[in-house]
């Protein structure tokens, strides 16, 4: 298989991802500005998650960059990270119909982590698939550094919880955050 096929995929399920997502945003039956903010939590959350969604097709995109060839282990692992991205939707909806609840806020801090965590196999995976020069490998290890301060956010918003939800949402913004200007890194040394 070649890597467009891979894009092609991967594109077509986040961009299914991401309509979902919006579907759950349900219209209110009333004109009145007070049945508009009463879904403000759910269009906080779906905007979380549509930037989260957003970070992880634009690093893909940039990852995907290095492949030369697509082996099956780096088709498990893009499926892999797609499925745990494909059940964002569901958490998104989830803590957004129930106003951030502990257990709701919870289970998006697991399912951010996961994904994270998978988004790591993939690109380890394509590390070892392949022969990538020493500006490639530095460039691909800064971008792994960020990665784990997000598994170390996401975990830390997991603990808070059950404490303080909004402390886990702030968590989940500064991640957001952390990762919304691109790395570039991967480019740069793709053109050296």
């Amino acid at each position: 298989m070649n890597k467009t096929r891979l894009e092609a995929f991967s594109d077509g399920v986040l961009a299914i991802i991401i309509t979902i997502m919006v579907l759950e945003i349900k219209m209110p039956h009333d004109s009145s500005f007070a049945a508009l903010s009463a879904l403000l939590p759910t269009f906080f959350g779906y905007m979380l998650s549509f930037v989260f969604v957003g970070i992880y097709w634009v690093n893909h995109h940039h990852l995907v960059h290095v492949v030369n060839r697509v082996s099956a282990g780096i088709m498990w692992a893009n499926l892999n990270l797609l499925f745990w991205l494909s059940l964002v939707p569901f958490a998104t909806a989830w803590m957004g119909e129930n106003h951030f609840a502990a257990n709701t806020v919870a289970v998006y801090a697991v399912l951010l982590n996961v994904c994270g965590i998978s988004y790591t196999i993939l690109q380890r995976t394509i590390m070892s698939c392949h022969h990538l020069s020493n500006e490639l490998l530095s460039a691909m290890k800064k971008q792994s550094k960020k990665g784990i301060v997000s598994l170390i956010g996401y975990t830390t918003a997991l603990g808070f919880a059950f404490l303080q939800p909004i402390v886990s949402e702030l968590l989940f913004v500064a991640v957001a955050i952390l990762w919304l200007i691109p790395d570039k890194n991967i480019e740069q040394a793709l053109k050296d």
